[in-house]
């Protein structure tokens, strides 16, 4: 049996693949030598992503803490010139959690919430606050409650964190090493607690796992499950629609697809109707969340921002502009997974389909990296080019917090300045796209694809992996050179 169809074969080690991963192993003795006895301690690749990413958790909470001691309640500014900005403990008092107030069903009182007459979270979500809300004690001062409700919702986020690490260790078999990037990333740990994003991407990299062990109704409820709780995940189903037609496995992919219709609506269901004056009707406090995401206008961090601070136009038409770029964009990621000389990896497709997402999209919080960081690792594991990425991240990071403070600051003017802070976005946007260049050109030439360069198909890819095509277009239906068992050998080294 070849390396490449051996799940237990030894994992690829990065310091002898990755120049960066060798430099940078310099600092705990070099690369592992040929004679290094791997798989022989505790210590396994698993393991030591898990608690490297826990660990990185750890300091990003720590990274909070003038804020935590401070600046959530006191100062104007304090909490943006810090950055440590977190929706956490603001939202206890002001979605009525601090008040027993239950989501969806009870009305905020606008003095609470400030307009905001239901939670804007999808349903997941808001079981998510409600349970870390019945974990918080009910007594002592405002401030103190909504400090140990942060604490509550940072344990619950940290295990997510472990999850999201061992997830995207176990996807690629022999690839545990590319996990890392996931639990160094500094973009993870400095945005991990300002909001719930990682329950949805913990359960997006838990149905990817799934998805690369050939269990497609797994992956499915997962996947309805993440959607229950962020609306991206989604998303990734339109890769794999694509990718089954072009191998021939669409019962897989409606196996997946109803096992995510069914788990959305097994959360959503119970929510979302009610029979209030007699017969069913959507309930208002379900809808909020669609209505809210439908209704906001061009916000922080989107190109849209840009166009409308240059401009002085609010774009009120900004929902039909980002949808119609997103359908273009969905449109070119179904023509390259179709038309490439090879089929895209899942974790290729799923990257560019979420970043479209986000480009396109009227706002980006700076939590939303955290939706493309595991698909990043799996997509292009390269320390070189998902540092580069970082870099970006960590400056957008900086700058809409600075931005804040400068608005906050009245005449004193403390922070960044509105085009300083376009061109923290624009350094963002311009970061993910050189991300997206770098994945699209792997699937167009796949030698130049790390997974690729040791003969392997696609080992995330589950019922994908190594499956011959059944619908191609353009050049590589004229070009085909494959067959499912005779793949092209792209990088495999013989004797």
């Amino acid at each position: 049996m070849s390396v490449r169809e051996d799940p237990e074969a030894e994992p690829v080690r990065p310091t002898a693949e990755d120049p960066l991963a060798a430099a940078g192993s310099e600092l705990i003795g070099g690369p592992a030598g040929r004679r290094a006895l791997l798989g022989t301690s505790w210590w396994t690749p698993v393991r030591i992503v898990a608690i490297a990413a826990i660990g990185m958790f750890a300091l990003g909470m720590v990274q909070k803490l003038p804020c935590y001691d401070g600046g959530w309640f006191y100062g104007a500014t304090a909490q943006y010139t810090h950055a440590c900005y977190s929706d956490i403990p603001h939202l206890y008092n002001g979605r009525g959690f601090a008040i027993d107030l239950v989501p969806y069903f009870d009305r905020i009182p606008d003095s609470v919430s400030g307009g905001m007459q239901y939670l804007e979270y999808p349903v997941l979500t808001g079981l998510f606050m409600e349970v870390a809300s019945w974990l918080t004690p009910h007594s002592g001062s405002i401030q103190d409650r909504e400090q140990i409700y942060w604490l509550v919702n940072a344990g619950m986020l940290m295990v997510c964190t472990a999850v999201i690490a061992v997830c995207v260790a176990r996807t690629h078999r022999r690839r545990p090493w590319d996990a890392l990037l996931v639990a160094l990333a500094p973009a993870f740990a400095l945005t991990a607690t300002i909001n719930w994003d990682l329950l949805a991407v913990a359960l997006t990299a838990a149905a990817l796992l799934m998805w690369s062990r050939s269990r497609p109704l797994a992956a499915g409820v997962l996947l309805g499950l993440a959607t229950a709780a962020k609306l991206y995940p989604g998303l990734l189903l339109g890769a794999v629609l694509v990718l089954c037609l072009r191998a021939g496995r669409m019962r897989a992919f409606w196996t997946a697809t109803g096992g995510a219709v069914a788990a959305w609506l097994v959360v959503n269901l119970p929510v979302m109707i009610t029979t209030q004056g007699g017969g069913l009707h959507i309930r208002e406090g379900w809808k909020t969340f669609y209505t809210f995401s439908q209704e906001r206008p061009v916000d922080f961090g989107s190109l849209w921002l840009i166009i409308s601070q240059r401009t002085g136009n609010p774009l009120e038409d900004v929902n039909t502009y980002g949808t119609l770029l997103m359908v273009l964009a969905c449109i070119g990621v179904a023509a390259l997974a179709l038309c490439a000389p090879r089929r895209p990896r899942l974790a290729q497709l799923s990257f560019l389909i979420v970043a479209a997402f986000v480009l396109t999209n009227k706002v980006y919080s700076p939590q939303y990296v955290l939706w493309l960081i595991p698909l990043a690792a799996l997509a292009r594991p390269r320390w070189r080019d998902f540092l580069v990425w970082q870099a970006c991240e960590v400056m957008y990071f900086l700058g809409i917090w600075m931005y804040l403070a400068y608005t906050g600051s009245g005449d004193q003017h403390r922070g960044l300045p509105a085009e300083g802070y376009q061109l923290a976005i624009a350094v963002h946007l311009l970061g993910t796209l050189y991300l997206c260049a770098l994945i699209i050109r792997d699937a167009l030439v796949p030698e130049r694809d790390p997974v690729r360069k040791d003969g392997a198909d696609d080992p995330g890819g589950g019922v994908l992996d190594r499956a011959p095509d059944a619908f191609v277009l353009g050049r590589a239906r004229r070009a085909s050179r494959y067959d499912g068992a005779a793949l092209v050998d792209w990088g495999v080294h013989r004797e």
